[in-house]
């Protein structure tokens, strides 16, 4: 499968987005994840043309403009990881759920901890928006690693949470 890639500036700084035939298939937060991610793979090459309208909407999304993707995804994972991953889809932008919500949702009810090892390995983080999972006590774990501040950003620009 044909996979190509550009990038977007952004407050969290630069993402890497990649499309194959089927939609989008990476985001990736870092120059190092998506390092790895190329290397896997031997290589990925850019094609603006390609990522556009992915590029465009993560702009969109990131001026505030945009509350939505419109975007056909190409992601796989297990059966559990793709229910967990449809699930948060299902939550609304400026809302937040936590991680015991989406497993009871799901009927999954002791499953919290295995909701997150899924949004661990969610390749397409905002698209597919586990930033708006939190702890059952209001507090922001377990986004990108150990990296919550990513998840404040989101979240302060979805209104959740006040701006720094």
């Amino acid at each position: 499968m044909k996979i190509s890639y550009d990038t977007v500036d952004t407050p969290l700084g630069e993402l890497y987005v990649a499309v194959d035939e089927a939609g989008v298939c990476k985001v990736a937060l870092s120059a190092a994840e998506w390092e790895a991610y190329a290397a896997e793979r031997g290589g990925v090459p850019r094609d603006t043309v390609r990522c556009s309208e992915a590029v465009w909407q993560l702009r969109e999304y990131f001026q505030g403009e945009r509350r939505e993707f419109d975007l056909p995804l190409s992601v796989h994972g297990t059966p559990f990881r793709q229910q967990v991953w449809a699930a948060l889809c299902e939550i609304p932008y400026g809302e937040v759920r936590s991680y015991v919500q989406i497993a009871e949702r799901i009927g999954k009810p002791k499953g919290p901890r295995a909701i997150g090892q899924a949004n661990r390995h969610n390749p397409l983080p905002i698209l597919i928006p586990c930033h708006r999972v939190i702890g059952k006590n209001g507090s922001l774990v377990g986004y990108a690693g150990p990296r919550t501040d990513l998840k404040s950003v989101l979240l302060e620009l979805e209104g959740v949470l006040p701006a720094r």
